[in-house]
Formats: structure tokens, sequence, C-alpha cells
């Protein structure tokens, strides 16, 4: 069994950081220690936390290596993916020829590095490379109707021809967006 001596500080310590640290993994380290300094066995602490053997003496070792800065400190630093190998290629090829969908990324991906990939993990690793998802909208076809076409032709002869020209003019501004138009007098 690993001994340790608390001080009434370290406790204090302990006992704060185990519900106020952000990260729940530090969370449960400090719960781990704090439940050490209240004289709980190693068997009982394990059972509470729901921890391994191993995990404990981790914490242990950990506390006795640093105090509670050294249970602040989070190893993990998760697996490289094996896309990385490749990414300069793919960065490459996708600037020269953007996918529309991720689906297209994904099958593209598996043509060129024969690494299968789901469509959540091809957009990471698009977002990863700088690549960002562009979102198009559609321009409306023109009518085919007979009165559509006649309502155009009328409104384009009687009310936006003639704006323009008195933009030109300098009488007013004119402001075109997808559906709206808008005439203000320029005063």
């Amino acid at each position: 069994m690993i001994r340790i001596e608390f001080t009434p500080e370290m406790i204090a310590e302990l006992k704060y950081q185990r519900y106020h640290h952000p990260h729940p993994r530090v969370q449960q380290k400090m719960e781990v220690l704090y439940l050490k300094s209240q004289g709980l066995s190693h068997q009982d602490i394990r059972q509470i936390c729901g921890i391994t053997k191993t995990t404990l003496t981790t914490y242990l070792k950990q506390y006795i290596e640093g105090g509670v800065a050294r249970l602040q400190q989070l190893d993990y630093q998760g697996q490289p993916s094996a896309l990385n190998v490749h990414a300069t290629s793919l960065e490459k090829y996708f600037q020269e020829h953007p996918p529309q969908t991720i689906s297209e990324a994904q099958a593209k991906i598996k043509e060129l590095t024969n690494i299968e990939r789901s469509p959540t993990q091809v957009r990471a690793f698009l977002k990863r490379l700088g690549m960002q998802r562009r979102k198009v909208g559609f321009v409306p076809g023109k009518s085919g109707t007979p009165e559509k076409i006649a309502e155009q032709e009328t409104f384009r002869e009687e009310v936006l021809e003639p704006l323009l020209e008195s933009a030109k003019q300098g009488n007013h501004a004119v402001f075109l967006s997808m559906l709206l138009i808008l005439s203000t007098a320029l005063f």
C-alpha cells in the first residue's frame, strides 16, 4: 500500500478541486486522492470511484511526483490519423478538384489512399486541412408560362428601366437584391 502524508492545506485543495476543476478526469483524480486522505482502503476507493488497481496506483504516483499540479495535467494525446501521412497530396488534389459532397470526398480518399473513413472523420480531416463547406444557392429559372413572361417584361419596361435611367442621371440610387428592388431618392 502506498502511504502519503496529507496536510490540512492539501486536503482542503483536494476537497475543492474534486468538484470545481473544469475537466471531469481531473475531478476524478482529486476524488481518489481526497478519499485516500480520509483513510479509506484502496479497495474501497476503487469501488467508489469505479477505477482499476493500476489507475489508482497511477493517480497516487502522480500525486507523489508533483502534488495537485501534477494531477491537473492531462497526458492523453490521442492517436494520429492515418490520413495525416497523405495530407499534403490530398490537400493538393482537393484544391484542384473540390468535392461537392462529403461522400464524394470520402470515396476519393478511399480511391487515392485505400483508407476508409466515416463521413464525420472525413469532414474533420478536411477541416484540419483548412477547407470549408461552401453553401450554394440557386437562381430560379425562367417561367415557362406566357402570362409570367409577359408580367416580367412589363415589370422590366415600366418599373425597372425607368428606375435605372433615373439612377444614371443621379436622381435615385437603386439597390438590387435577390428578389427585392429598392429605390431611394438622393438628397
